[in-house]
């Protein structure tokens, strides 16, 4: 359950916990741990906001039923 943005790059050893988002372009470094409930943007990544796990959890649902819905926009017909 985590959100990586586009562009991202995520070096090696890092840790992404459970309901934990990337921002798009941001640099994760070697051994860096992101926190559960954490928003990590920027070069090299911070935390930047903390929110409740629950919260990002809700939101990486609704995403992802979005991406269900735009897929249908491409998908051929049979």
């Amino acid at each position: 359950n985590v959100l990586i943005g586009m562009g991202a790059i995520i070096l090696d050893n890092a840790v992404i916990e459970e309901n934990c988002l990337i921002a798009a372009g941001a640099l994760i470094l070697e051994n860096m741990v992101c926190e559960s409930g954490g928003i990590y943007a920027g070069v090299p990544a911070k935390k930047v906001k903390s929110v409740p796990p629950e919260f990002l959890e809700e939101k990486f649902k609704s995403l992802a039923q979005n991406y269900i819905k735009y897929s249908g926009w491409f998908k051929e017909e049979e």
